[in-house]
């Protein structure tokens, strides 16, 4: 249950991460576009409106929604499969040697992003967050620093930087998870981007299968392929 709940929002971060990015881009870029056609035609009352609008934080923002859907995404690849991995050497390994390479990657992966997370918490704890967690529960301050602001959105920017501990924490923690299922059943999480999800009949075509051989007029066909005529007899 949780883990299908950790799935979820991790998908549903990341759409919306994406689409609200695009959606900000598009506003932008047709509030810039709108302005300059506004004054290059003299449309006083149109250009004053629009000028009125502020739209500076935009790229900024984007940045950072593509920054953490980036970390995000990454640990999206690791449970599905998605990142490119060149195997042709381990592949060549008897299943037993072979399987020792996948759990040593498996668990350098969980380690170096593990390690990230850790430098990056550290690094964002001293950056503002212990100081913000502190004023929030009325705790002194001290002489903790308050960290800085990003330029445009003014947004403390441990707030930003958040996103590589939480992301590689996670990323760390697929890691581990995919070791667990592989030990378990031998089978690494695989990326089929022919599938479209609804339609597939769940019927798996053998890997040698022959696309010309296939009695339907959906694939090509040999085109040297004998024919038969009307007296059953072949002919090229």
């Amino acid at each position: 249950m949780f883990l299908r709940a950790l799935d979820h929002i991790e998908e549903w971060l990341i759409a919306l991460l994406m689409g609200g990015a695009t959606l900000i881009i598009f506003a932008a870029v047709t509030h810039r576009f709108a302005l300059d056609l506004s004054a290059k035609y003299q449309f006083t009352a149109l250009y004053d409106f629009l000028f009125t609008i502020n739209m500076s934080w935009a790229q900024e923002l984007c940045i950072y929604m593509f920054v953490w859907m980036a970390k995000f995404g990454a640990a999206y690849g690791v449970r599905t499969g998605i990142h490119v991995g060149v195997d042709v050497l381990v592949n060549r390994f008897n299943p037993e040697v072979r399987g020792r390479f996948i759990v040593f990657s498996l668990l350098a992966g969980a380690l170096f992003t593990g390690t990230i997370a850790a430098l990056g918490g550290h690094f964002v704890w001293d950056n503002g967050m212990h100081y913000a967690v502190f004023h929030a529960l009325g705790l002194d301050t001290g002489e903790l620093p308050e960290g800085p602001i990003t330029p445009d959105l003014e947004w403390p920017t441990w707030v930003v930087y958040s996103a590589i501990p939480l992301g590689s924490s996670l990323m760390s923690f697929r890691f581990l998870q995919v070791l667990g299922h592989f030990l378990k059943t031998g089978e690494l999480p695989q990326h089929d981007q022919s599938h479209v999800e609804g339609i597939s009949d769940g019927k798996a075509v053998p890997f040698d299968a022959n696309p010309y051989g296939m009695d339907d007029n959906l694939h090509m066909h040999d085109t040297i392929q004998r024919k038969s005529d009307h007296t059953g007899q072949e002919k090229p």
